[in-house]
């Protein structure tokens, strides 16, 4: 009882119904694409330095990449705040769907591997080039698993969703 309550209240606001009935591009379209461009500020430039780790581009440097960092955080922020308004929009469509909780999974441990690699690769600089390398593989393999697995789970929500609000 408290569940359907909750999600009630919260698509009976004035900000979700705005957002699913608003034809303004600034309502739910804007929201989604500034998701999908904090999408690519945060997963493109880590797949990027996942791919130079493993070899990809190697007379590219590896040190400079860990400028990116800033990006992909602001990436991160920007997707947090959009991806909670999008939530606000359908709750229903999210919250009782189980892919979403495997999107954020996904995502939860993509962003802790991103950490990771720069903690344990960018930041031990008693390594050598090779040394690097070498260290940040299997977590460079991992991170890029877990963004596949994040941006295939967000894509699979479009189709596995049971309500898209809540019924009556």
């Amino acid at each position: 009882m408290v569940l359907p309550t909750f999600l009630h209240t919260i698509e009976a606001s004035s900000l979700s119904v705005w957002l699913r009935e608003s034809l303004s591009l600034l309502a739910y379209p804007a929201f989604l694409a500034a998701h999908t461009i904090g999408l690519a500020f945060l997963a493109g430039p880590s797949v990027a330095i996942d791919l130079r780790i493993l070899g990809v581009a190697p007379r590219l440097p590896l040190a400079p990449l860990e400028r990116f960092y800033r990006l992909m955080w602001l990436g991160f922020y920007v997707n947090a705040v959009s991806g909670v308004v999008l939530l606000i929009a359908y709750p229903t469509k999210a919250l009782t769907d189980p892919v979403f909780y495997v999107k954020l999974g996904f995502i939860a441990l993509a962003v802790t591997y991103m950490q990771l690699i720069r903690n344990r690769v960018f930041r031990d600089s008693a390594l050598s080039a090779e040394s690097i390398a070498a260290k940040g593989r299997s977590l460079a393999i991992v991170s890029l698993c877990c963004w596949a697995g994040a941006i295939i789970a967000g894509k699979f929500m479009e189709y596995t969703y049971s309500y898209l609000v809540y019924p009556s």
